[in-house]
């Protein structure tokens, strides 16, 4: 490299995780999480009063003790693992092209605090990976929304590319197979289920294009300019192109959506519903993957992980097992690393 060309900067950015398990700090991410327009999309007063005087207030003592169930020694497994990440990516990339940060959209550290690192570096173009394998305005949308906030307030703005979606990424599969071997070389299971983060069908409609949009196989199916941006399609993408990747049985295979909020109807189908009707046609064995999540928290180690195997068992299953995250396995850097100098 030239000596006189600035770095590129790499910003990479998970969803976000409480300070600790104190239920103030709970309560306080949760209100900064919610609160976001593109999280819950209704009139400001109302998701005001939702909010603040509903879901924070009565969730924060229930999520505290659930945080408790993952946290360690580092703290947030969410947060440590991207750590990690980071760590190994700044280890790839060589250190007299790239400066490396993380942040977290939510809580700390901030994106704002990461994004003035990188423009105290004085870096020429700043590459945001939004780590999140599926693109909804819930999660990259308000990824890009956030640092075009706090960019647009500098003097100099570099060039600024998002990398906002990567399910078709070979080594994003290829790192969800290295993880997933261990499991499926060791035993056949009865079914294979892919459980997704859901969202409500409303934000999916708002994203349809055309009016292609029907909530259903008929247009999840296929994955095409049409429907490139829909979540539910690129769940079902995900879930195709990683279990033909691990040779699968198509008809032992399901993708469905967990994590409801409130009363309006989400996408289907629903997880528990799902695990209910496995077990009701006697499957005994079953596989869980959690694809929209790059590493492991509270929605696959306690929800899919913990919670959905007790509602399998007491509905007559004997056997549930969990592939764990992609965390900070080498596959997963490496599809990182690709995505960078793809964007470079």
């Amino acid at each position: 490299m030239n000596k006189n060309k600035a770095k590129i900067g790499v910003l990479l950015v998970n969803l976000g995780t409480p300070d600790s398990t104190a239920t103030g700090d709970v309560r306080k991410y949760l209100r900064e999480f919610l609160m976001d327009p593109r999280v819950i999309d209704i009139n400001p007063i109302g998701r005001w009063f939702l909010v603040n005087l509903i879901i924070a207030p009565f969730r924060a003592p229930k999520s505290a003790h659930e945080y408790r169930k993952v946290w360690t020694d580092r703290g947030s497994p969410l947060l440590y693992h991207t750590q990690d990440v980071k760590a190994k990516l700044e280890a790839k990339l060589p250190s007299e092209d790239y400066h490396v940060e993380f942040a977290m959209r939510y809580q700390s550290p901030s994106i704002e605090a990461g994004l003035n690192r990188l423009n105290k570096a004085n870096v020429r173009k700043i590459i945001v990976v939004s780590l999140f394998p599926q693109y909804a305005s819930a999660t990259n949308g308000s990824v890009v929304d956030k640092v075009m906030e706090i960019a647009r307030t500098w003097q100099v703005i570099p060039n600024i590319t998002f990398v906002n979606n990567f399910v078709e990424h070979p080594k994003f599969v290829e790192a969800w197979e290295s993880v997933s071997r261990p499991y499926t070389d060791k035993q056949e299971f009865d079914q294979y289920i892919f459980s997704y983060h859901g969202l409500p069908e409303r934000q999916i409609k708002k994203a349809s294009c055309d009016g292609y949009c029907q909530l259903s196989e008929k247009c999840c199916a296929t994955y095409t300019k049409k429907n490139q941006f829909c979540y539910r399609a690129q769940c079902f993408l995900t879930t195709r192109l990683i279990a033909n990747r691990l040779g699968l049985p198509e008809e032992k295979v399901k993708t469905c959506f967990q994590s409801r909020l409130g009363n309006d109807p989400w996408i289907q189908p629903y997880t528990e519903d799902v695990i209910k009707e496995s077990a009701a046609a006697g499957n005994k064995k079953v596989l869980a993957f959690s694809p929209a999540f790059v590493a492991d928290c509270l929605e696959t180690t306690v929800e899919v992980g913990e919670e959905y195997k007790e509602i399998f068992m007491e509905a007559g299953g004997e056997h549930w097992e969990l592939v764990p995250s992609l965390n900070s396995t080498d596959k997963w850097v490496e599809c990182l690393e690709d995505l960078v100098f793809q964007n470079s």
